[in-house]
């Protein structure tokens, strides 16, 4: 009776999951299909103007291609690009300046600032240093490449639709084995946190944003109360997605124009990953990292385990949620182009998860959560203390 239970509440979960969790799975909000139902923009005499911020911290294996792409851009109104150097040992700055061309401003990052994380200290820095002409702040990563019409379209979504932020789930690098196997369900796990329908949904649903490409109204933003307002938050991209949701429309989406091109060969790199902010995903809660485990133990372990070893109704019902969660990732799947045979080990793949998510409790009662680039972020982000 206990094995049944188990396997009709797994079964139960995956239900809710598939068919009452606004359809997160299905991958249908991509910047591709909508685009033209917009108006063309180039009918109009000007464009928005846009500063691109870039904080970058020892960046020098991915820098020159991602300046290089935001210089190349095909975008008909006044564009210029700030890169925030902050305190980088590599020469980030110098290769930037050559990507870049005249198109590019290097600022100097000042010592990081009590309360902040490195990542929005810098970004600070870029929006005070572009000062109140631009319309649009576009806030993206040090490891992105852009397509040449990425900037032009987000600027299209943004002013079509009214969103006060357009956000990209940048397509992240998937080649290694460890990136295979564990990349495009990250991409499938956060959407089963944040559904961007529901994001994408007007007056209600969960604000969030993929911190690789953010589009921003620049006013929206400062009745926000400017990025100080999100300043400690290690996941600070969902926290800026919740943060503009109060001034308006958001979109989220999943976009092939821009790519992540930070290398995860090994499984330990992505461990890193993981675990630089699974803890703070739970508010550092031993109670919630506790029902997070038990849960994805119902959830993911219990139908393939009963499968195996169960009989009858057991088997039978664990079968049926295997199946559920297994045809429920082929949509990120195919969007990865990765076999389906990935969907019957996806409960393999979320043990691995497990696994990160103990590890980041681990790290920050070591004091050593959310290291970044050599900052100990979690522990600044309870004590206000610098690293």
């Amino acid at each position: 009776m206990i094995a049944l239970g188990i396997a009709l509440l797994s079964l139960a979960i995956w239900l809710v999951l598939v068919f009452a969790r606004d359809g997160f799975w299905q991958t249908g909000e991509r910047d591709t299909s909508p685009l033209a139902l917009l108006p063309a923009r180039e009918e109009q005499a000007t464009w928005p103007s846009v500063v691109a911020i870039v904080p970058a911290r020892d960046e020098a294996d991915v820098i020159a291609r991602s300046i290089g792409s935001l210089a190349a851009q095909d975008y008909p109104g006044d564009f210029r690009i700030i890169l925030v150097d902050d305190s980088s040992s590599d020469g980030t700055a110098a290769i930037a300046r050559g990507a870049g061309g005249g198109r590019v401003q290097v600022e100097t990052g000042a010592p990081l600032a009590n309360g902040w994380t490195g990542k929005l200290w810098a970004v600070s820095q870029g929006i005070t240093a572009a000062g109140d002409v631009p319309d649009y702040l576009l806030l993206t990563d040090a490891d992105i490449a852009h397509a040449p019409d990425t900037l032009r379209t987000l600027v299209a979504r943004a002013v079509a639709e009214e969103r006060v932020l357009v956000s990209l789930m940048a397509r992240l690098r998937c080649e290694s084995l460890a990136e295979r196997a564990l990349i495009p369900a990250f991409v499938w796990f956060f959407q089963m946190l944040y559904p961007f329908a529901a994001v994408n949904r007007r007056g209600s649903g969960r604000g969030a944003a993929a911190g690789g490409v953010m589009l921003v109204e620049r006013q929206a933003l400062q009745a926000a109360g400017g990025i100080a307002a999100v300043r400690s938050a290690l996941i600070d991209d969902c926290a800026f997605g919740a943060l503009m949701k109060t001034q308006g429309p958001v979109w989220l989406g999943l976009t092939d124009r821009a790519i992540s091109i930070r290398r995860y060969d090994s499984w330990d790199s992505v461990a890193q990953m993981i675990s630089r902010s699974a803890y703070a995903q739970l508010n550092y809660s031993p109670v919630l990292l506790a029902g997070t485990t038990i849960g994805l133990a119902i959830t993911y372990l219990a139908p393939p385990l009963l499968t195996i070893f169960g009989q009858g109704a057991v088997r039978m019902t664990a079968i049926a949620a295997w199946a559920l969660m297994a045809l429920a990732f082929q949509p990120m799947l195919r969007f990865y182009r990765r076999s389906p045979l990935w969907g019957p080990a996806l409960p393999l793949i979320a043990t691995f998860y497990a696994g990160c998510t103990l590890l980041s409790a681990w790290q920050h009662v070591r004091g050593r959560g959310g290291m970044w680039k050599g900052r100990v972020q979690a522990a600044r982000h309870e004590e206000g203390l610098p690293s």
